[in-house]
């Protein structure tokens, strides 16, 4: 057996049992994938997949034992190639990082330019997707730290640290009537048209339950992933937005009237996630220092190593 063998199961796993697929995604052909896997499976004395003809079916009760131990395996491959770059290369190499629009635009943008002032030779590629996506992303290996607010700790393949909580703000244009409230309550917007973040992005699930709390229906008039889009529409006069309170930090234009909502949509959480089991570099654990101050190397070692429950910070 070899490790070719072992991405082409994981490959076709990956691409719900389409050899086509997995073969264009592996830059090889279709019937090498399926005679590497047929060679596999006749080493093993093992089927794999069931198969109707040549078309692959399912995965078989055996065939998930051999996933998990392959998944293992390409893991610790990639591990020992990091240990190899970091050990080889102390002070250089890519730093992958997937993340939100919202903490892609102003939470990280500092601590990228200090890691880079840190690590001056390190490159930085940055991956702005859906909270969903950022967790796909850390599991397969496209980046290895990711950071939104939704869904990373619903994955069991990733290790998860909180890193800072946050709130909602209104955001009004000057002349609105509850700018001049000071302290601004459900019903005051429930029949405003609202302009503010997509379901999947940014606490929009805080947002929605507080309405369905209230029994009370809200006016979405535009939902985006965008916060500046947000207030783009707010200037325009389309509505009342609610943003995420860093997006309003250090705003250019500083035109709109900001009022805070966390009494009404509770505080969320942005966290950091980690493939468990990978091995991380130095400079990896240096920019998660950088996001937070409740983060230090020993603590994610030990959360990596599980040693840490995910919640002690």
């Amino acid at each position: 057996m070899n490790l070719h063998q072992f991405r082409f199961v994981q490959e076709a796993a990956r691409r719900g049992l389409n050899l086509t697929e997995a073969a264009k995604a592996l830059h090889t052909s279709q019937p090498g994938v399926s005679k590497a896997i047929i060679e596999l499976e006749e080493e093993l004395g093992v089927d794999i997949f069931a198969r109707h003809g040549k078309r692959l079916k399912r995965i078989t009760e055996p065939g998930q034992h051999v996933l998990k131990s392959i998944e293992v395996i390409m893991r610790e491959v990639g591990n020992l190639k990091r240990i190899g770059e970091q050990f080889s290369a102390q002070d250089n190499g890519t730093l992958s990082i997937a993340t939100t629009h919202t903490q892609a635009r102003y939470v990280l943008p500092v601590p990228v330019a200090r890691l880079r002032e840190a690590y001056p030779k390190v490159n930085i590629s940055l991956h702005q997707a859906t909270p969903d996506q950022v967790a796909r992303m850390v599991i397969d290996e496209v980046a290895e730290i990711g950071m939104a607010t939704e869904s990373l700790a619903d994955y069991p393949e990733l290790v998860t640290l909180p890193c800072y909580e946050w709130e909602h703000v209104l955001v009004l244009p000057p002349g609105h009537p509850l700018a001049q409230k000071d302290r601004i309550g459900l019903d005051d917007i429930a029949h405003e048209p609202l302009i503010t973040y997509h379901p999947s992005f940014t606490g929009r699930g805080k947002i929605d339950h507080a309405f369905a709390a209230r029994r009370l229906q809200p006016r979405i008039a535009l939902e985006a992933i965008d916060s500046d889009v947000i207030k783009t529409y707010v200037r325009l006069g389309l509505g009342i937005g609610i943003v995420a309170e860093m997006a309003m930090r250090d705003d250019p234009v500083g035109d709109l009237v900001v009022r805070p909502v966390g009494h009404l949509f509770g505080q969320s959480v942005a966290r950091v996630a980690f493939k468990r089991g990978a091995y991380l570099r130095n400079f990896v654990y240096k920019f998660a220092e950088l996001l937070s101050d409740r983060l230090s190397r020993e603590l994610i070692a030990r959360a990596m190593s599980g040693h840490v429950n995910d919640y002690e910070l």
